[in-house]
């Protein structure tokens, strides 16, 4: 990987990577990726992981219900094609825009699709020596505390159009967890949240990114 103002990337025929020093604008990242699908759909551009953080904001996914966004203006709030309900992005939260042709892959399959990235994630986390777990009708990664209690350290929330994928994952490294308060976090009000540094690790978001892109290959590499 290369250095480039706040960017790190690399390439290949199949795969670019854009590791992110900055955070993005969430119109800009909408942006990108609705020309990088239309271009990868088209046979103009290779896939792309891109990795960044957001301001704070809020996104509502195609199943958001107005009455889990709690403070509608704390921060601002987007629309999105994503499946899945209302969502927290911020510093301190890696987001993961994942951007693959399914067809190529001989996986024209959201569903398994859904469980790779699952699997991506528990991957990464384990290397941090988090158990993150599945949990059956709640799509995203859970850690299950000593007390008992159940907090969401990653979600997932995807699109896809032509079978490339877009949107992505994110996972709490250190966020300011508050910044949930404003909205019922996936429709689900009796969970709450957690990150890596809730947990007791100082994690950078340069090791973050090294091991995501490591364990990526392991799932999704062919």
């Amino acid at each position: 990987m290369r250095a480039a103002t706040g960017l790190r990337e690399a390439a290949s025929e199949r795969l670019e990577w854009r590791l992110e020093g900055r955070q993005v604008p969430y119109p800009e990242a909408l942006r990108t990726m609705e020309e990088r699908v239309a271009a990868i759909a088209e046979g103009r551009a290779p896939e792309l992981v891109w990795l960044l953080e957001h301001p704070p904001l809020y996104t509502a996914g195609t199943s958001a219900k107005p009455s889990d966004l709690v403070q509608p203006e704390r921060f601002p709030v987007f629309q999105t094609g994503r499946g899945g309900q209302y969502t927290y992005h911020g510093p301190g939260q890696r987001v993961g825009y994942v951007m693959l042709d399914l067809q190529r892959h001989g996986r024209a399959d959201l569903r398994r699709y859904v469980q790779d990235l699952e699997e991506w994630l528990v991957r990464t986390l384990a290397r941090f020596g988090v158990r993150g777990e599945r949990r059956s009708g709640r799509v995203g990664i859970w850690v299950a505390r000593p007390t008992g209690a159940e907090e969401k350290i990653a979600a997932i929330g995807v699109r896809v159009r032509r079978w490339v994928t877009y949107h992505g994952v994110s996972i709490n490294r250190d966020p300011d967890l508050s910044h949930f308060e404003g909205i019922v976090p996936c429709g689900i009000a009796d969970r709450g949240v957690t990150s890596l540094a809730k947990l007791g690790l100082a994690v950078s978001p340069e090791e973050l990114d090294r091991v995501l892109v490591e364990e990526f290959e392991g799932v999704f590499g062919e």
